[in-house]
């Protein structure tokens, strides 16, 4: 699965092939795998809902999703100053730190 994001029935399928129901799908989603099983076929494209009923996932896959997300969330760095996007002075103010930190000639005019 180097370059393909999915495989159908553990091989990678051309942008055509026709999927039919009984058949497995692998889908990778950046970090991401969701193994599912295909129950129905739709005649025409329709809202997630009615989407939802026509594949399962393994529970497999759902628990080893679950435990990355809450291990991505976790290792997540939080800053509660940082919220949105800053400030101009907010921006200066962190270039001037990193460049003290740095020692790195100042920009600034004395």
């Amino acid at each position: 699965m180097e370059g393909g994001k999915i495989t159908l029935n553990a091989l990678r399928p051309k942008p055509s092939k026709e999927i039919k129901t009984g058949d497995a799908l692998q889908i990778r989603i950046g970090a991401f795998e969701h193994r599912v099983t295909v129950l129905a076929l739709s005649e025409k494209r329709g809202p997630a809902a009615e989407a939802a009923k026509l594949y399962v996932e393994d529970e497999a896959s759902k628990s080893v999703r679950q435990a990355l997300a809450a291990q991505l969330r976790a290792s997540a760095a939080v800053n509660p100053f940082l919220k949105g996007r800053p400030t101009k002075k907010a921006r200066r103010d962190l270039q001037r730190l990193q460049q003290r930190d740095t020692g790195e000639p100042g920009t600034e005019q004395e």
